[in-house]
């Protein structure tokens, strides 16, 4: 298949995608739009997609499938022709759809490949490769879903710290792209608007945090008081109105009382000082900077457990969950990886 023919088929499968979510109301259970049959499977695999968390992925997959920001991309690969392989790719299953990105890359090379579905996302991934080989039929010989590899010819993994020591065990010997536990941050610089830090509410709120691109950690200015930061907190209290994410709450509230343990909180968020960039849903570290020499070290330290950082000097605040093509996890440019391959 030509590449112009896989620009093609990815567009048309935005455009499909674009139309179903006409018109869908994700908090209207009544109105029987035929997305919620799928939404709703993938919801009862795991509580965490929610109905609006699955059409945030959609819609941000579906604007990544748009002709002219598919072009742009690839524009600055040379996609040659190549002895295609069968790339393993063993997906994630924190937010709906995390794996995609992964899946387009080794599709747009001209590869083959074997997923392995996280337990937790397996529902959704399936659907839109049935709507994709629905479209050009030559996608079927190049796609497969698998319960465990079997000698891939390149691998790409995503996983636990735990996990990536057993994917460098066993797939060591292939070409990979082993990926750890990561977290995103935020800098606080004390000249952020009102609007500023609502925004920032989505870099910590959306997906319940459970993303690596989702902010767990903020690095604020010695005396900085928090008390603005709480009150741009708001618009994302009806994170209440969640079972799973209210009981990691009370279950830390309580943990840490029993500990006495210093901490803030709005009833629905945690906030403590901790050096620590991983945090439990619910829960914000912060950690104070001297200046922005101190700031540059902390950042430089933790280098290797950074995603990304939102702030005036980075990611805008609110765009975290907004990656474009080319923002790719761990800084490992995939799309090269894969043009790359000599097996």
């Amino acid at each position: 298949m030509e590449l112009s023919q896989r620009i093609n088929s990815f567009s048309q499968l935005g455009d499909i995608i674009r139309v179903k979510l006409e018109g869908f109301n994700p908090n209207n259970f009544e109105n029987n739009h035929e997305l919620w049959s799928l939404f709703d499977k993938a919801r009862q695999k795991n509580p965490w997609f929610t109905a609006q968390n699955i059409k945030s992925s959609l819609t941000a997959i579906a604007e990544w499938l748009r002709t002219d920001v598919l072009h742009h991309w690839l524009s600055s690969y040379k996609i040659e022709k190549i002895n295609p392989v069968q790339v393993g790719v063993i997906m994630a299953g924190n937010i709906p759809l995390v794996g995609f990105h992964d899946f387009l890359c080794v599709m747009m090379s001209g590869h083959s490949i074997a997923i392995k579905c996280s337990s937790d996302d397996d529902v959704l991934l399936p659907v839109l490769t049935e709507w994709l080989i629905a479209i050009n039929p030559e996608w079927k010989n190049k796609i497969q879903f698998v319960n465990r590899l079997e000698k891939p010819g390149a691998v790409i993994a995503t996983g636990s710290n735990n996990s990536a020591r057993y994917f460098e065990y066993y797939f060591g010997k292939y070409p990979h792209i082993i990926r750890k536990n990561r977290n995103s941050v935020a800098v606080i610089d004390g000249f952020e608007s009102k609007e500023d830090l609502v925004a920032l509410g989505d870099d910590i709120f959306s997906y319940f945090g459970l993303g690596c691109r989702n902010v767990s950690k903020l690095y604020i200015p010695e005396e900085y008081s928090l008390n603005t930061f709480f009150q741009c907190m708001e618009p994302y209290a009806d994170v209440m109105n969640h079972n799973k994410y209210m009981n990691n709450y009370d279950y830390h509230h309580a943990l840490f009382l029993l500990n006495n343990a210093p901490f803030l909180t709005n009833n629905y968020l945690i906030v403590r000082e901790h050096e620590a960039l991983a945090t439990p849903v619910s829960v914000l570290h912060y950690e104070y900077y001297k200046n922005e020499s101190d700031l540059n070290e902390k950042l430089e330290n933790h280098k290797d457990e950074i995603q990304c950082i939102a702030g005036h000097r980075f990611i805008p605040f609110g765009k975290t969950q907004q990656p474009t093509l080319s923002d790719y996890a761990d800084g490992v440019d995939v799309m090269q990886f894969l043009i790359d391959l000599k097996i």
